[in-house]
């Protein structure tokens, strides 16, 4: 079970024990915010994308949307969402529970600056009723993101 994973890749950290679960879903933005009773934007949701023969995954702020013209700008292609059958072989979690921790190797992640914005977010933990409260600072560390981009709306 991918929370597994991620659970066991927080212990180099000491911060397994921070991971929440739910008795409801998360696997959304607005049910994460429902079950964590905050603002949808402070969901940090995980996209993942091809990207040539690359998987890469791109957190933003739950508020956010891909700006086309500048993913292409960034990444010097048209951003293509993997079909949902796809991300978990490729990164390691099922849709729902995507995020940057404990993926595939190969996996590349970048943090988008939506996120600056707030003192804590929440990205989910491997699983469609989890989730962890990292500072933006934290997450980046955590996620071993390549770095941080601007590509949203």
């Amino acid at each position: 079970m991918a929370i597994e994973n991620v659970r066991e890749y927080f212990k180099q950290y000491g911060i397994e024990d921070r991971i929440q679960e739910f008795e409801v879903s998360s696997a959304t933005v607005a049910l994460a915010a429902e079950a964590l009773h905050c603002e949808e934007s402070r969901i940090a949701k995980t996209l993942s994308f091809h990207l040539g023969d690359q998987v890469i995954l791109i957190v933003t702020a739950g508020d956010k949307k891909i700006d086309n013209p500048k993913y292409k700008a960034k990444f010097g292609a048209k951003a293509k969402m993997l079909a949902f059958e796809e991300a978990e072989p490729l990164t390691g979690h099922a849709v729902g529970g995507v995020c940057p921790f404990a993926v595939k190797e190969g996996v590349k992640t970048y943090l988008d600056v939506s996120l600056k914005r707030f003192e804590t977010v929440f990205p989910a933990c491997g699983s469609a009723n989890s989730a962890i409260e990292l500072t933006p600072e934290e997450l980046e560390q955590y996620s071993g993101c390549v770095e941080w981009v601007d590509v949203c709306k």
